[in-house]
């Protein structure tokens, strides 16, 4: 299977513009017979809306351009991100699964930060579930950005039977290091690495690179393998697009190797979450 990651800067609140820049990669994207391509959070939108929000969001049952992905995706399966518009009024930061001309599966973003530069909560509401999406390339999950650095939510998508793990991200420049790589995006990686290896799951990850409102994004886009070695990553500057295969059979062979999927046990967990979240209300 192949994956091609899009690591590229948006224009903020155009939506014409940051389509077109879709769905030329695709129909590269296609001649590559890629079978799955991934694009950043707010890929469709720019990241620093703020008042922007209720002019660019889409229903997904109503515009246009959904109407043109799901004609391409009846050749390609991918994933954007976008602004939705659930019910009037309503605003979520939200990621599509593109399949078979279809939207087989939407995310909305769960943990939004409110702090510092980020002001999500305060245009956005919030998902409330991580599902798994059963599609023709196989069992993925979506987390959005900080979703992912919450160690539940990988763990969510791993018990409902998860294979691939996508988390699509803007997350900024914080902290340079002397060892060519910045500091926020070793958090990142760190995360990717361990996600993979203890889940036993591929994990693509793709971050968006550029500048918005003098706000710098910091690339460094990778993929994982259910090993945990690191299989491709992208520049931490520059717009990049890379094509990467993937061998399922991989999963297999690290599920083997690593039970964590054998012995795993939910229904303990279960148990103690209620239990602890019970004793709390006590206290």
């Amino acid at each position: 299977m192949k994956v091609t990651v899009a690591q590229i800067a948006p224009r903020l609140g155009d939506l014409e513009k940051n389509f077109q820049i879709h769905k030329e990669i695709l129909e590269k994207a296609k001649k590559e017979k890629s079978d799955l391509v991934v694009f950043p959070e707010l890929s469709l939108t720019g990241y620093s809306l703020q008042d922007l929000v209720p002019e660019i969001a889409l229903s997904v049952d109503n515009n246009h351009y959904f109407s043109e992905f799901k004609k391409i995706s009846k050749d390609i399966s991918f994933i954007i991100g976008f602004v939705e518009e659930k019910e009037s009024g309503i605003f979520y930061n939200s990621a599509a699964f593109f399949s078979q001309g279809e939207i087989v599966h939407l995310h909305r973003k769960v943990f939004l930060p409110n702090y510092g530069i980020f002001e999500e909560a305060r245009f956005f509401a919030r998902g409330n579930n991580f599902e798994v999406a059963r599609s023709n390339i196989g069992k993925v999950g979506i987390l959005i950005c900080r979703d992912f650095l919450h160690f539940p939510t990988p763990y969510l998508l791993f018990v409902g039977g998860a294979e691939i793990i996508v988390v699509i991200s803007n997350s900024p420049v914080r902290g340079v290091s002397d060892n060519d790589y910045y500091e926020s995006a070793r958090l990142w990686e760190c995360q990717g690495e361990n996600v993979a290896r203890l889940l036993t799951s591929f994990v693509i990850y793709c971050n968006r690179v550029g500048f918005e409102e003098g706000l710098g994004f910091g690339g460094g886009s990778f993929i994982y393998n259910p090993f945990g070695k690191l299989l491709r990553k992208a520049s931490y500057i520059d717009e990049e697009v890379f094509t990467q295969e993937i061998d399922f059979n991989e999963t297999r062979s690290a599920r083997i190797v690593a039970t964590y999927k054998r012995d795993d046990n939910p229904h303990l967990i279960l148990r103690e979450l209620k239990r602890i979240v019970e004793r709390s209300k006590e206290e």
